[in-house]
């Protein structure tokens, strides 16, 4: 497997030159999912799982829109959101096919719901 964009173009077809001459979309600077999961075999193949889960729901998260992103972020950070909201984004991320991220919303939700450090609670 090559590493690709985003875009589909390959990483020998990105470069300072193409850059500069305006033919680089934001989709070219941005990892494909392929190239995500490729790594993450990689690091499971050498005994790095935790490496390997961050690269799967990486790879999970890399068709989402940035601000559907900053704004689970936003929604992550303790004490920003209650339990349901929490629930909510995890609903929508298992609709969006990122069920791994959507398990780690779910175990965070939990786990700042026992600390109490959930709005409203």
């Amino acid at each position: 497997m090559s590493a690709r964009a985003l875009s589909g173009r390959s990483l020998e077809e990105i470069d300072l030159d193409e850059g500069r001459a305006g033919r680089l979309s934001p989709a070219d600077l941005r990892i494909h999912p392929d190239t995500l999961r490729w790594q993450a075999e990689v690091a499971e193949r050498h005994g790095n799982p935790q490496l390997a889960e961050n690269l799967r729901r990486a790879a999970e998260l890399a068709g989402i829109d940035d601000a559907e992103l900053l704004r689970i972020y936003e929604a992550l950070r303790p004490g920003r959101s209650t339990r349901a909201e929490l629930e909510a984004i995890a609903a929508g991320l298992d609709q969006a096919g990122a069920p791994a991220c959507a398990a780690f919303v779910r175990e965070a939700a939990a786990v700042y719901a026992r600390r109490g450090v959930v709005r409203g609670a």
